[in-house]
């Protein structure tokens, strides 16, 4: 009779560890499905701006191009980029190799290529449409590939090049953007739900004073030079008379070619690509506005648009939708918890 009661106790604690272990087993995978359903982050833009007009700023446009090429590399679609050229490099007559821009004196890569897609070309480059992208007031007429369609899941790349100083960016040679300008721009974005996380990259001079105004979340910024420093080119091309692209891209995209779409290179290394002794300017960066550690963030969550895809044998139990009219609030709830603000007038 004691080891029939033994047994049984043995057998009762060994069913109740079985079934604990089932549990936690079982909610740990929820856990799992739910934290990868849950990353918030469903899309990429990139923005990519070139405010510089004439031969002699050549470099300004295979700055932006070198950008333009990369990103398409690691997966973000021309629909999901936005390229502004203030002037057209490849179609000029001083240029010897027509409907090519090279980065390098060796030509080794043609960052033009052949389906280079711009989307504000020449005079369409200014201040105005530049702010009125980023905050989506745009004419109704507007086509979609002059549109930024971002939205509260969006992370956007922007990128800018061109002749700046404290301050303030110039556009064409006859006006500019300040950096308060810029700040508000953002900041508008955000009240409207218009991105997630921003990665604001500059490359100018006095390129930090472009960032220091920013007071809305989750942007990183950075800068290829502080205030009161130049940012100088790399290197010249003998054949055509002019330098091809300025240190801090140059060494960014001398970085983003070494990386895939599978890479696990982070937002931390990529700030740290140009070092002084080669850059000369000291590049600068701003992290608190973002609410992650840059080395936390993978390099392609900005350049690239790579989703990740979980395999799994479980079989994954969806709540039922009912065939009624009325649907279950507590399983999807029609009701939006904000609205949009009304728009200030377009004209």
């Amino acid at each position: 009779m004691k080891f029939s009661q033994y047994t049984y106790r043995v057998a009762v604690v060994f069913t109740f560890l079985h079934l604990v272990l089932i549990y936690l087993a079982t909610a740990s995978h929820d856990e799992e499905i739910g934290d990868f359903f849950q990353s918030g982050h469903t899309n990429n833009w990139a923005v990519l701006v070139c405010t510089s007009r004439f031969w002699f700023n050549y470099r300004h446009v295979a700055n932006v191009l070198s950008i333009y090429r990369s990103v398409k590399r690691l997966g973000i679609p021309d629909s999901h980029i936005i390229l502004m050229l203030a002037d057209d490099m490849a179609c000029n007559p001083r240029n010897p190799k027509a409907a090519t821009v090279f980065n390098n004196a060796h030509h080794h890569i043609n960052v033009y290529g052949d389906d280079v897609e711009v989307d504000y070309r020449g005079y369409d480059v200014t201040v105005e449409n530049f702010i009125r992208l980023l905050t989506g007031r745009l004419a109704p007429s507007t086509p979609r590939s002059k549109r930024l369609l971002s939205d509260e899941h969006s992370n956007i790349l922007i990128y800018m090049t061109g002749h700046g100083g404290e301050g303030f960016l110039k556009f064409q040679d006859s006006e500019e953007i300040t950096n308060v300008e810029l700040a508000d721009a953002f900041e508008q974005m955000w009240q409207k739900r218009r991105y997630r996380n921003i990665f604001f990259m500059i490359d100018t001079c006095q390129a930090e004073s472009m960032f220091l105004k920013f007071y809305s979340p989750n942007i990183l910024a950075v800068a290829s030079s502080k205030i009161g420093e130049d940012s100088l080119s790399h290197h010249g091309d003998p054949t055509i008379g002019v330098y091809v692209i300025d240190r801090y891209t140059y060494y960014a995209l001398d970085f983003l070619e070494k990386v895939n779409q599978g890479s696990t290179k982070t937002m931390g290394q990529f700030l740290q690509v140009c070092p002084k002794r080669v850059c000369i300017s000291t590049v600068t960066s701003r992290k608190d506005l973002f609410p992650a550690k840059p080395e936390q963030v993978l390099l392609t969550d900005f350049f690239g648009s790579v989703r990740n895809v979980e395999l799994t044998r479980n079989t994954i139990h969806l709540p039922p939708i009912s065939n009624e009219t009325s649907v279950d609030e507590t399983v999807i709830s029609m009701v939006p918890n904000w609205i949009y603000a009304d728009q200030f007038p377009l004209y």
